[in-house]
């Protein structure tokens, strides 16, 4: 598995995970939007929801053993993964501490999906119900103490200054 790789420098693998990233989001939005333009938005999301679900925790519990996390990592071990999500390599975003560090928010500053849509004409993606469950639940498997909150996100923007945030508190 992975034959080649062995041949490419530190840079070439570095270029190699980010094309990846985008390569999967490129792909989730293109099945999104057959399915969007075949049967709606309303089936579309439906279905984005429903594979985000599925995707989600196994994509939590690969970081997690990538990384070594213990089990119940808090925000700490959320913040070492957060940035190695397929979403975050593609996508500019920043993690800010709140609260003396007992709040962790995640911001999207620049979405590739938000992006591609107004450049193509379309409507933005009316992604704060996929993304409650998508981060709530990539969290929640790396520790279920961890409780995720939406910020700001399309269509509910309360922060023009992102894409979308995301808030997490670690519940006593």
């Amino acid at each position: 598995m992975a034959q080649g790789l062995e041949d490419l420098s530190r840079e070439e693998l570095e270029r190699l995970v980010v094309m990846t990233a985008k390569d999967v989001i490129a792909l989730d939005g293109t099945w999104f939007q057959s399915l969007e333009h075949a049967r709606g938005m309303d089936a579309a999301m439906e279905h984005d929801r429903e594979a985000w679900r599925r995707f989600v925790p196994s994509e939590a519990r690969r970081l997690a053993q990538l990384l070594e996390l213990p089990e119940r990592c808090g925000l700490a071990g959320l913040a070492r993964a957060l940035p190695l999500r397929c979403t975050s390599l593609a996508n500019e975003w920043e993690i800010r501490w709140e609260d003396g560090g007992n709040a962790l928010v995640f911001r999207i500053t620049d979405c590739r999906v938000q992006t591609a849509r107004a450049r193509k004409g379309m409507e933005f993606h009316p992604c704060k119900s996929v993304g409650e469950l998508e981060y709530a639940g990539f969290a929640a498997t790396l520790d279920d103490r961890i409780r995720c909150e939406c910020v700001s996100c399309f269509p509910d923007i309360t922060d023009g200054t992102c894409n979308c945030a995301w808030m997490f508190t670690l519940a006593e």
